[in-house]
């Protein structure tokens, strides 16, 4: 169980595939742990070097005081791929880790050589709506929390599914001052012109059903880059890493492909975990593709 001692805490953080293989580094959002990726990553195929990490506060990484920054996110992830020796990775970000990706991407594009974003968006939220957030949080715990963010995850008929309660579980194991921290980064952040410069390709990935960051916000998100395709994926709520595990990672396959991450030929299916329905369906998988003609070679 592999950590990474920084300044003010320790990371932890978790490798699959090939060690020799083009870097995909994947980070996940408010509430969640490195284990949202677990479906999608067996369904990526072999070839990659698969690094994914938890969020300080967040699974097993540490918790260094508040507050928090958006800034102090993106510093974390940059030791982490400075410390794996990792340059021209394609960074997966969802919801906040979608926001900390785009940070890094203007901070340091030697290490980043393209984004998949899920769930995200250059500003989430209001300060007012991240004060009433804050306010259930102190008055009612985390388990308040869980039924209100759940309600904006999961349309209603998907609330009570495994991939809700997979959702819920990682929610109530984050401690509730971490939950204040990392909410109090998003709410601080706005990316707007930042992002508005990059130029190197994306992939903005918005899920229909999404009631904490609906499409909308995803579209205008990829409109703002120059490099950016949208997807919207039919049937996935907020977290499509675990109720379309296959359909995001069937996109996410194909960006690869697209930009020619590979160090080797694709081989066989990623081993990891088993998700119970077989990986590499094959099905007609239902998303609506934008293209946003990024003047990039794909």
């Amino acid at each position: 169980m592999p950590f990474l001692d920084l300044p003010d805490h320790r990371l932890h953080w978790r490798e699959d595939g090939d060690p020799g293989g083009a870097p995909v580094v994947f980070a996940h959002g408010l509430g969640t742990r490195l284990e949202l990726w677990d479906e999608v990553i067996a369904a990526l195929p072999a070839g990659f070097r698969l690094i994914r990490y938890d969020l300080r506060g967040h699974g097993l990484s540490g918790a260094p005081p508040a507050p928090w920054s958006m800034g102090a996110f993106v510093r974390d992830a940059e030791r982490l791929l400075d410390h794996l020796g990792l340059r021209d990775c394609i960074f997966i970000g969802h919801s906040l880790g979608g926001m900390l990706a785009q940070g890094l991407a203007v901070k340091r594009l030697d290490l980043v050589r393209g984004l998949v974003l899920s769930g995200t968006a250059t500003k989430i939220g209001t300060a007012e709506t991240w004060a009433a957030r804050a306010g259930i949080t102190r008055a009612d715990g985390m388990e308040a929390v869980a039924e209100a963010e759940l309600a904006r995850w999961f349309p209603r008929f998907a609330q009570k599914s495994k991939p809700a309660g997979a959702a819920r579980e990682m929610l109530l194991s984050m401690r509730p001052e971490s939950y204040l921290a990392a909410c109090g980064a998003i709410a601080g952040t706005d990316f707007y012109a930042t992002t508005a410069r990059l130029t190197l390709p994306a992939l903005v990935l918005a899920g229909a059903n999404d009631g904490a960051t609906p499409p909308d916000m995803l579209r205008e998100t990829a409109d703002l880059m120059a490099g950016a395709d949208f997807v919207l994926l039919r049937g996935a709520g907020h977290l499509a890493a675990l109720d379309r595990p296959e359909d995001l990672a069937l996109q996410i396959d194909g960006f690869l492909a697209r930009v020619g991450h590979a160090l080797h030929e694709p081989g066989p299916r990623t081993p990891i975990a088993d998700c119970g329905d077989g990986c590499g369906c094959g099905s007609d998988h239902d998303s609506d593709h934008h293209h946003g003609g990024c003047g990039h070679s794909h």
